[in-house]
């Protein structure tokens, strides 16, 4: 018998913890006359985020909010929000990113559910507040968020509203004292919560520790800079978010940047001419965002006259297909993907070409840069099967992906029954279906309901998507499945075309483009699409993935009696 002898604790002599303060002490060590600029209305260095930030705690105190309350922010990506980032949860309070593209009642739910105290919103969405103003439960105050301010003169006056406002940000903050010293405490107290929805039910709450996130920022830091690859994030670079701040924390990259210093550029509201302006202007080198946002980009007559060559961008939230990648390589931009989701912080994986991938034609390089990527340092990802084993990491078996983690969510908020389901075994589960090389790939098949089940073969709906992108003429395509009494389901494709082909693109010729890859044995008959319906716009999710859900339940019937 094997004699083990007892681990003998060894606590820090300091008790240093793991805060987002730590994160923030750091920001005027290297460049801190580095800028961080707001579209074309404001800027400032790296020494005023420091005071302005410390100016919002003095701020915040002032106005009653303490250390475990929860503090909503409604707000476009903006200095601001990065303000907010750092501010709200160094008190010891807890930053609730609103997002504000649910509908009213779905925003009510999340308000009420986090139980908010306090609520910083940008006067562009002061209609919806209204519209939900007399069923919110516990907000004590409401602090007003206006552009105005850069606009016009000083005396910008509070619109008219159902609440009464404590002050203007911009006006209070500039008032606020400079001084303030952010408090120890403990590394696990709550950081930030924010709400994911999923495809039945309300919203869920998810939440992360000052330790988590950052875990979660060094991680970040070592995969995106440390290697010699592409898309390296370095502290030369000038980076701006084109995934909103309140989805995850905009994937954790703005906590990395401003510890590197990095010069930081946010575009508020989505338009395309504002960030291909902001992207030419301030030479931005490094972005992220879902593939719609760089359709849209790419697509847009502007980006033929400017050089993208110097423009890094991850991919992440939904599958980069191949035809987007190569239109998005052949205009000079380094893209390539990550992966990970709300629970998961969200990095798990991102993409890692090797010197041998990287001297390769681009057209080669495109495989590996659309696959999900390499798995994160210190995350352990797994794939198992419909019983829970685990199955080989061989490229060929198939599984949903399971993953544990030091900054993953424990769980959802006040929902313990589904947080026992999402760590069902002790690993959380993703509910994505994929495959994992031996050398660390994940190369994703699908999400767990988006498979398509149909003549007993399994359809991946991501590969026929990337498939049907291929063809000229396609800008965008969603695959789903449809019951159908005879093969259990069958896949049906919705296709929006570029302008100038709606007379040249028909189904009959996207099925005839599919036709030698079954002839190769590439994919089966069954891949082919039963019907395939043209449309203006496909439906998005509220942070722009393809909404399969809706696909699915709102257009079937058009899709059955209007597709070809």
């Amino acid at each position: 018998m094997v004699q083990t002898k007892l681990i003998t604790r060894c606590p820090s002599a300091t008790g240093y913890p793991l805060l987002i303060k730590e994160i923030f002490k750091q920001i005027l060590k290297y460049e801190p006359e580095r800028e961080i600029v707001y579209r074309d209305l404001f800027r400032y260095t790296y020494r005023g985020l420091d005071e302005r930030v410390r100016k919002l705690a003095n701020v915040l105190g002032e106005h009653g909010v303490k250390a475990g309350d929860t503090v909503a922010v409604f707000d476009w990506d903006s200095h601001r929000y990065l303000e907010c980032f750092f501010a709200i949860p160094m008190i010891g309070a807890i930053l609730h990113t609103v997002n504000v593209r649910l509908s009213p009642t779905q925003i009510l739910y999340t308000i009420n559910h986090a139980e908010d105290k306090y609520i910083l919103i940008h006067e562009d969405f002061l209609p919806i507040l209204d519209a939900i103003q007399d069923k919110i439960e516990g907000v004590e105050k409401y602090i007003l968020i206006s552009d105005k301010v850069y606009e016009e003169s000083a005396n910008h006056q509070i619109p008219a509203s159902k609440v009464s406002f404590a002050g203007e940000y911009e006006s209070l903050v500039s008032a606020a004292s400079p001084a303030y010293e952010f408090p120890d405490f403990d590394e696990d107290s709550c950081a930030t919560t924010f709400y994911t929805t999923g495809t039945t039910g309300n919203p869920k709450g998810v939440y992360f520790s000052h330790r988590q996130l950052f875990l979660h920022t060094l991680s970040i830091l070592m995969f995106s800079s440390s290697f010699e690859t592409q898309g390296r994030f370095r502290s030369n670079d000038v980076y701006m978010p084109i995934t909103p701040m309140f989805h995850v924390h905009a994937w954790g990259v703005p906590y990395a940047a401003s510890l590197m210093g990095v010069k930081q550029v946010y575009p508020g509201r989505y338009e395309p001419a504002m960030l291909l302006g902001l992207l030419v202007k301030e030479k931005v080198t490094f972005s992220h965002c879902v593939p719609t946002i760089l359709q849209m980009l790419v697509n847009s007559p502007a980006a033929q006259q400017v050089d993208l060559s110097k423009w890094k961008v991850i991919i992440g939230g939904s599958a980069l297909n191949k035809s987007l990648a190569k239109a998005a390589l052949d205009l000079g931009i380094d893209v390539y993907s990550g992966y990970g989701m709300s629970e998961t912080c969200p990095l798990m994986a991102l993409t890692y070409l090797p010197e041998s991938v990287l001297n390769l034609p681009t057209d080669e390089q495109v495989e590996y840069r659309t696959r999900a990527g390499k798995i994160a340092p210190f995350v352990d990802v797994r794939i198992v099967d419909e019983a829970g084993n685990f199955l080989p990491h061989d490229g060929k078996a198939v599984g949903e992906i399971v993953a544990r983690g030091p900054w993953m969510t424990q769980g959802y908020f006040k929902e313990s029954e589904k947080s026992e389901v999402l760590w069902k075994g002790g690993w959380l589960h993703t509910g994505d279906i994929a495959s994992i090389t031996p050398d660390a790939y994940i190369i994703i098949a699908d999400r767990s309901k988006d498979v398509i089940k149909t003549g007993g073969e399994w359809v991946s709906s991501i590969a026929l998507e990337n498939l049907i992108s291929h063809v000229p003429g396609v800008a965008e395509a969603a695959v789903v499945g449809l019951p159908d009494d005879k093969w259990g389901e069958r896949p049906y494709a919705v296709v929006v075309l570029k302008g100038g082909y709606e007379d040249q693109v028909t189904a009959e010729t996207i099925r005839e483009y599919l036709m030698p890859w079954v002839e190769k044995g590439d994919i089966t008959k069954w891949y082919l699409p039963e019907k395939v319906l043209f449309v203006d716009e496909i439906p998005k999710t509220s942070v722009g993935k393809l909404d399969k859900k809706r696909i699915r339940t709102e257009w079937s019937d058009r899709l059955v009696q209007e597709g070809t």
